[in-house]
């Protein structure tokens, strides 16, 4: 069974008549923790929640409907901010309606609980082949400014997109089916406030070993090699930035390319840490604080950091300000 740590063996010893699927899974979440502490949590959680999907819905909107913003980058920051709505819808209520249900936890069927871990590898895998092309886009812009007009064109800009979006999506029909496939022997509880990878993974039997495996091959391909291409592409810029230009020319490049490593960063550096590691090594007591940190925070961060440091962005939702007051946007027209 499950308590905190998973020390099993790389086998399990349960005779094979006792691998069976559970009818439900429960997910734990906080619900052990005391009553007054889950509904402090529920209350300082829930204004993070609300601010980190207005703030991506304005970038998304602003995307959208600010001419000035119709450029490629702008295009896949709009979808970066898509995904990331997406991402917390999937993850975020469920969470917050566990702070406030009785002690036991939460009851879901399996196909939910396939649908909630699909989803969120889907829109996880997708957000990081995203911020991989957001590198590209920015490594053609900055070290070869001649031809990226030719290059980054509008039909480009919508097949990363959807080659993004698609390779997510198998990962995670890939990695989902072959989890649930698996034959379980320690029940349905799921230690976390979600059903995670590792979570249901420790409640499976058979080959650990191969298990752990396909995990650590998903992550290769999902965060460790588009992380190397996109240090390397950001290093290409950093030199090309340092090395030409004004210093306003460069400071603006630089704002840019910050913003995006910055994010590029944090979301890498979130995965890497929670599924680039052995089951053996888990404890999912751990996991299941951190993932307060990367479900509630992170997410906030990110309209955080390109709305600061972005003008751009800046610019065009203060135009759209004006444009709903009607005294600003009279003395607008006056100037």
């Amino acid at each position: 069974m499950m308590n905190g740590t998973f020390l099993g063996p790389t086998r399990s010893t349960w005779p094979e008549s006792n691998w069976t699927a559970p009818q439900e899974f429960i997910i734990l979440g906080f619900s052990g923790w005391p009553p007054g502490l889950r509904v402090l949590l529920f209350g300082l959680l829930l204004p993070l929640y609300l601010a980190t999907l207005a703030g991506n819905l304005l970038i998304l909107g602003l995307a959208l409907a600010e001419p000035t913003l119709h450029t490629p980058m702008y295009f896949f920051l709009g979808a970066l901010s898509a995904v990331e709505v997406a991402y917390t819808l999937v993850l975020t209520p469920r969470m917050l309606a566990g702070f406030l249900l009785p002690p036991g936890g939460q009851a879901v069927a399996p196909s939910t609980c396939a649908a909630q871990m699909g989803l969120f590898v889907a829109l996880g895998g997708s957000e990081c082949l995203l911020l991989a092309a957001m590198a590209l886009d920015r490594y053609l812009a900055i070290c070869h400014p001649l031809y990226y007009p030719q290059l980054m064109t509008a039909g480009l800009c919508w097949a990363l997109l959807a080659c993004s979006c698609t390779g997510g999506s198998v990962l995670a029909v890939g990695l989902t089916t072959t989890i649930f496939q698996l034959p379980f022997c320690h029940g349905g509880l799921v230690n976390h406030v979600f059903c995670d990878l590792p979570a249901v993974l420790v409640l499976a039997c058979g080959n650990r070993k191969l298990q752990e495996h396909v995990l650590l091959v998903a992550c290769l391909l999902l965060l460790v090699l588009p992380l190397f291409l996109i240090l390397l592409s950001y290093t290409r810029v950093l030199v090309v930035i340092l090395g030409v230009g004004d210093a306003a020319g460069r400071r603006k490049a630089f704002n840019t390319v910050a913003s995006h490593l910055t994010v590029a960063v944090l979301h890498y550096g979130c995965a890497t840490a929670m599924y680039a590691r052995p089951l053996s090594s888990r404890s999912l007591e751990e996991d299941k604080l951190v993932s307060l940190i990367y479900i509630n925070l992170t997410p906030l961060l990110y309209p955080a950091i390109y709305t600061l440091r972005n003008r751009d962005i800046q610019g065009a939702l203060q135009r759209a300000i004006s444009q709903r007051t009607p005294g600003t946007a009279h003395e607008a027209k006056l100037t």
